[in-house]
């Protein structure tokens, strides 16, 4: 069976790789992944393969900031909530992590 899969995005997407401590409320305790691309409306992660997400879940991301950029802006990350819109498990077996699409709420 043939495949077709339309691009959804709406934002331009920028490569980032940053460390994210996501907030999984179902297992009440934070997973650290890192970034990969990032938008104004979105961001995939990858995390351990053991993070126990899917499809809806609501997470709380939290984005660390160096000490510069933490005193200019006044605190010491940038916290944001958003829903696992998708789990890409396809390089599971390469480095044991799983890619997390993650939509800003």
């Amino acid at each position: 069976m043939l495949e077709t899969l339309t691009e959804q995005r709406k934002d331009t997407r920028t490569e980032l790789s940053w460390p994210v401590s996501v907030w999984v409320p179902k297992a009440n305790r934070f997973f650290n992944g890192k970034s990969s691309n990032i938008s104004k409306t979105g961001v995939f992660v990858k995390m351990p393969m053991t993070t126990p997400l899917g499809p809806g879940s609501v997470v709380e991301l939290n984005f660390p900031r160096t000490s510069t950029l933490a005193e200019q802006k006044g605190q010491f990350a940038r916290i944001k909530r958003g829903k696992v819109v998708r789990v890409d498990r396809d390089s599971t077996l390469e480095d044991a992590c799983i890619g997390i699409g993650i939509v800003f709420e």
